[in-house]
């Protein structure tokens, strides 16, 4: 039953649910519970860094329920992004209102679709990277599966990766820069996978291509069935949801650079490239996700698996608690730098 305890996860479109379902200020329910009851409770409850055995880690490993549960949140996502759509299109909810639900439904797209469709996004099946693609869909970061998987795996912590945050560099800055180097090496890379292949840029291989199609047939769609407000309303989500996810990797590698070898090539990721955070309600309610340290070293285990690594950087916080830090410059510069290796900080110099 205790494995059960990553539904805990679902509660974030359950707060979406009766946010939209009250109306008035109970609107800003999920941002409230996502940023100020969950960062509160995990400061309450305590930190877990025990690891699994191998008897157990190879149960879990063939446990289906794991997936199913990852499985749950893509008609839990389109349903409730369905229900908002058809909401406020039909009914008069004031701006005010209209905000919270905007913050709500694209924290919904950013934690149960993007964050679950990378841990999707990196399976071998073809069914399962399929379902992490539809749930990048809404929030339109479909590019995010091929950058991330072949772009920020190979280059993360060092200067090459746009999903590297620099030394002192702000979370806004970071979110300018991670998003337009991240579309624009996904369309790099796109092109070198072609022409491994000899196949040129106009080929049905080309995902790129297909990604633009698909996310502007969404978009047709949701204005053609919702209309104008509808449309608005799905696009002002989706950057809420992918903001959202940059947010946490401006965390998850802040200030983290790999060294060169004398080959002037880089070293091998290791557990000291990612902050790692061991705080209970974050670990579930993310799917396991803040102990990205391990996700890195070895990124084919699935979240259920994930260890935590001795030498691994840890958050003084979780990851909820710690998105929130990184929205006060200062106050993130003065908890994070002292943490950072004094050997990674002149790589980066001041941003």
């Amino acid at each position: 039953m205790k494995d059960l305890k990553y539904l805990s996860a679902l509660s974030i479109p359950l707060s979406a649910v009766i946010g939209i379902s009250l109306g008035g200020y109970w609107c800003f329910l999920t941002p409230v519970y996502a940023f100020v009851i969950i960062p509160i409770l995990e400061i309450l409850l305590p930190v877990d860094p025990v690891n699994d055995d191998h008897h157990t880690k190879g149960k879990k490993a063939a446990d289906k329920l794991f997936d199913w549960m990852l499985y749950a949140n893509l008609p839990l996502v389109y349903g409730l992004l369905i229900y908002f759509l058809w909401a406020v299109s039909t009914f008069g909810y004031s701006l005010s209102e209209l905000t919270g639900l905007v913050l709500s439904l694209g924290i919904v797209l950013g934690t149960n679709g993007i964050n679950v469709g990378h841990e999707l996004g990196h399976r071998q099946q073809t069914g399962e990277r399929f379902l992490g693609k539809l749930l990048l869909l809404p929030s339109l970061y479909m590019h995010f599966y091929i950058e991330h998987n072949f772009g920020h795996h190979v280059h993360a912590a060092t200067a090459e990766d746009p999903a590297t945050a620099r030394y002192n560099q702000s979370v806004y800055s970071f979110w300018f820069t991670s998003v337009c180097r991240q579309y624009i090496n996904a369309w790099k890379i796109q092109s070198k996978l072609l022409r491994q292949k000899d196949l040129g840029f106009f080929s049905l291989q080309n995902d790129m291509f297909w990604y633009q199609l698909i996310q502007a047939g969404y978009l047709l769609t949701v204005y053609l069935i919702f209309g104008s407000t509808g449309l608005l309303f799905a696009f002002a989500s989706a950057v809420v949801g992918f903001l959202l996810l940059e947010t946490v990797n401006y965390i998850e590698h802040y200030g983290l650079l790999r060294s060169r070898k004398a080959s002037g090539r880089y070293e091998r990721v290791r557990e000291i490239h990612s902050w790692n955070s061991n705080h209970v309600l974050g670990r579930i309610i993310l799917y396991e996700l803040t102990r990205h340290s391990d996700h890195h070293y070895i990124s084919s285990k699935k979240y259920q698996l994930l260890d935590c690594h001795e030498d691994s950087p840890q958050m003084p916080f979780g990851y909820p608690t710690s998105m929130v830090l990184s929205f006060i410059p200062p106050l993130w510069f003065r908890l994070m730098n002292p943490r950072i290796p004094e050997a990674m900080k002149p790589s980066y110099g001041k941003a």
